[in-house]
C-alpha cells in the first residue's frame, strides 16, 4: 500500500523520470502535489499498470493534484549534458514550474535533486538567480523505488509516462519505420534494426550506444 507522505510539511511533492534508458526522444520528468485525503486503488508505478489504467490515472491525477507539471528534455540537450544531468535538471525544472511550491520534495531513485557539485545551469531552460535560490532552499531526499512506495511519486510516474508516451506517438507519425508508437524508443530488436538499415533522425540520442558494435552505423 502507498504512502500518502514521507514528512511532516504540508506540501509535499513527488517527482519521478520516464525514458531515461531510450534511445530515442526526450527524458521526461514530472512533479506532483497530492492533497491529504487522495486516495485511489489504481494508483501503483507506472511500469506496473497498463495503458489504460495509467491514462485513466492521469485524469484523476491531473483533476484532484495541488499542482502539477511536466517536463520534456530533448535529446540534443541529453547529448549536451549526460542522461543524469537531464534527468535530474527536468525534474528541476518540474518544481519551479508548480503553483504553490512545495515546502518538501520526495526524488525517485538514489540521485540527489541537487548533485554535490550544484545546479548545471546550461541546457533546457536558463533559471534565474532566484529560482536557483529557490531549488537550492527546498529540503529534498532520495527514496530508492519511491514510486513503489509513496503516492506521489507513483502519480509523477505515471504522468512522465503517460506524456512522454502521447511525445513518442506524435513523433512517431513522423518516422513510422521506427515504430516509436509501440516501442516508445526503447533498444528492441526492431528498434535497433530500423537503425541499421534507414539511419538516425534528429531525435536520436547521438551520446547513446544506438548499435551493438558488430552492427556499427556509417555515419
Amino acid at each position: 500500500m502507498l504512502l500518502s507522505k514521507f514528512s511532516d510539511f504540508i506540501l509535499e511533492c513527488g517527482t519521478d523520470e520516464a525514458g531515461r534508458g531510450c534511445l530515442a526522444g526526450p527524458v521526461t520528468a514530472a512533479a506532483v502535489m497530492l492533497p491529504d485525503e487522495f486516495k485511489s486503488e489504481l494508483l501503483n508505478d507506472s511500469k506496473q499498470l497498463s495503458e489504460k489504467t495509467r491514462e485513466k490515472l492521469k485524469s484523476i491525477i491531473e483533476a484532484t493534484s495541488i499542482s502539477f507539471s511536466v517536463t520534456h528534455l530533448e535529446p540534443k540537450i541529453i547529448d549536451e549534458i549526460n542522461i543524469l544531468n537531464a534527468s535530474i535538471k527536468a525534474m528541476q525544472e518540474c518544481i519551479t514550474k508548480l503553483n504553490p511550491l512545495p515546502n518538501y520534495i520526495i526524488v525517485d531513485g538514489n540521485s540527489p535533486l541537487i548533485p554535490k557539485g550544484g545546479i548545471k545551469n546550461k541546457g533546457g531552460k536558463v533559471f534565474t538567480d532566484s529560482e536557483i535560490e529557490l531549488l537550492l532552499s527546498i529540503p529534498n531526499t532520495s527514496i530508492i523505488k519511491g514510486d513503489s512506495k509513496y503516492m506521489s511519486i507513483a502519480a509523477a510516474s505515471v504522468l512522465a509516462k503517460t506524456y512522454r508516451d502521447e511525445y513518442m506517438n506524435r513523433i512517431h507519425e513522423e518516422f513510422p519505420m521506427y515504430n516509436w508508437k509501440q516501442n516508445k524508443g526503447y533498444p528492441t530488436i526492431e528498434h535497433r534494426e530500423a537503425i541499421r538499415k534507414y539511419g538516425i533522425t534528429k531525435y536520436h540520442r547521438m551520446s547513446f550506444r544506438l548499435l551493438p558494435e558488430q552492427l556499427k552505423l556509417e555515419l
